[in-house]
């Protein structure tokens, strides 16, 4: 098994890295520096590209690529389990439903918006509890143990959160499919690109890898109390406000759960936990080992 199938995910349109979507990065990146050129020395830097931490997201991308595939994977329930049986719970409950009032088009409509605001408000409330559980704060620590941002921290994640994301990504598919199975049977269907929902692709498409950079791309004051912009996602890593800005592509969540932060509110961004902390966050081994050495020990 070659380390380079990890290299599929810049291939496959459904990973953040896809290379459609860091074109797309670099093309907004260079309109920013076009008007905030100061930041353009940082950015190309190659102290920040080569950081021992950005280093360190390099090396664990490939490992944990292994860790998904070989080791979550298999034990993670699929959203095609779960839709089966929510249509099956349906039927047995209320019989068979034959729908004869909305058009095909209707449904695609409804089944893809339904799929990513169901997805996008459960990984709202997961990525919260993460937070906010001291357990599960421990796992997800390692993601905010960077120290510099590039594009690869967003697989800087352990691999019990990989379980925990897999698993609400499958209760939640799942669950919408199957009722909309239920209600419309093979009718259902999604408006997509290159096989992805078409809402997804366009969030993905606006820069979504500027989120763990050091472009600090912010939208609107307005604009931000609807959608996460990247500068918004850079002020969660800030260790001032891991607490702020749970949200993935939408900030309605934040905003309606009190946990928004617009960008123009935080000047200076620092990333990374507290000092003492950082030493337990410097290798492979240790971004796997430390949650559970901090658990037994007793250690936050």
């Amino acid at each position: 098994m070659s380390d380079f199938f990890a290299l599929e995910y810049f291939i496959n349109p459904n990973k953040r890295v896809f290379w459609g979507y860091i074109l797309s990065s670099i093309l907004i990146a260079c309109i920013y520096f076009y008007f905030n050129k100061k930041q353009l020395r940082l950015t190309l830097s190659s102290k920040l590209w080569f950081h021992p931490s950005a280093k360190l997201d390099y090396y664990y991308f490939f490992i944990g690529y292994f860790i998904k595939v070989f080791m979550l994977f298999p034990i993670v329930i699929s959203a095609k389990t779960i839709a089966l049986f929510i249509n099956k719970q349906l039927y047995l409950a209320f019989d068979f439903y034959e729908n004869s009032f909305f058009s095909y088009e209707a449904v695609l409509l409804m089944y893809t918006i339904c799929l990513f605001l169901v997805s996008d408000f459960t990984r709202y409330w997961t990525h919260r509890f993460l937070h906010t559980i001291p357990f599960l704060w421990e796992f997800h620590k390692i993601h905010h143990s960077a120290k510099v941002l590039t594009p690869i921290t967003f697989y800087r994640v352990h691999p019990v959160e990989n379980l925990l994301f897999g698993l609400r990504y499958s209760l939640s598919i799942g669950l919408v499919t199957g009722v909309f199975i239920y209600f419309f049977g093979a009718m259902i269907d999604i408006y997509a690109i290159l096989g992805v929902n078409v809402l997804v692709f366009a969030f993905s498409l606006i820069g979504s890898n500027l989120r763990h950079s050091h472009v600090a791309f912010s939208y609107p004051k307005l604009l931000e109390r609807f959608f996460i912009s990247p500068k918004q996602h850079q002020v969660h890593h800030s260790k001032k406000y891991f607490n702020k800005n749970y949200g993935g592509y939408l900030a309605i969540w934040d905003w309606v759960f009190g946990t928004l932060k617009f960008s123009k509110d935080v000047k200076v961004l620092k990333f990374g936990l507290r000092r003492e902390q950082m030493n337990e966050y410097n290798s492979i081994a240790n971004l796997i080992i430390a949650p559970f050495k901090n658990l037994v020990g007793g250690k936050r």
